[in-house]
């Protein structure tokens, strides 16, 4: 089933806003502490540890700040279109994507306000990039809504094969049947002469 308009929006506008306060605010306090924040999470697996981050998601693309600030913008945009004009979409699509609003402008936030991303969660089990909440919610929503779309959509579900080969077949007729009248045409023409 397909959520209706109403749903979308409300469904969307609230997660985003979960994702956008909850990054938020663990940014404020991360910010609070400052340089001097390295803390241990879970020993050998997290820490907690300021990086001002100038590049994109993961640390990556460092110095476009004002070019990922746009891009965000524009993804949020296309995104809000797509909830609003989609036909069908799956109730995990709308999840996923409005996680990867809320992100990106948290992130957005960052840049436009203190010109860097605040990132404080930084993996000591593998060498991995710092990243914050804003990046979880880009990087889980973008899982969700693919897997909504790929598996969950009733776009995707409603692929019928018979009617799909049924309309070959019709079309492959046609042409015969017009192939026919032509070679028929012929012969009346040159039987007429």
């Amino acid at each position: 089933m397909t959520p209706p308009l109403g749903w979308r929006l409300g469904v969307a506008g609230g997660v985003a806003l979960v994702v956008l306060l909850v990054d938020q605010l663990a940014k404020l306090a991360v910010r609070a502490v400052g340089d001097a924040l390295h803390v241990t999470v879970i020993p050998g697996v997290i820490d907690f540890l300021f990086v001002r981050n100038i590049g994109a998601a993961f640390s990556m693309g460092e110095g476009h700040g004002i070019a990922f600030a746009v891009l965000a913008l524009a993804v949020i945009i296309a995104i809000a279109v797509y909830l609003v004009r989609a036909s069908q979409l799956a109730h995990l699509e709308v999840v996923g994507m409005a996680m990867v609003a809320g992100g990106a402008i948290g992130n957005a936030i960052d840049r436009l306000v203190f010109g860097f991303v605040t990132d404080f969660i930084a993996t000591t089990f593998i060498d991995f990039p710092v990243f914050n909440v804003a990046d979880i919610g880009i990087t889980v929503g973008v899982v969700l809504a693919l897997i909504g779309y790929m598996f969950l959509s009733p776009a995707a579900r409603e692929v019928d094969a018979t009617a799909e080969l049924n309309a070959r077949d019709e079309a492959r007729a046609k042409r015969k049947a017009k192939q026919r009248g032509e070679r028929a045409r012929k012969i009346r023409e040159r039987n007429e002469r």
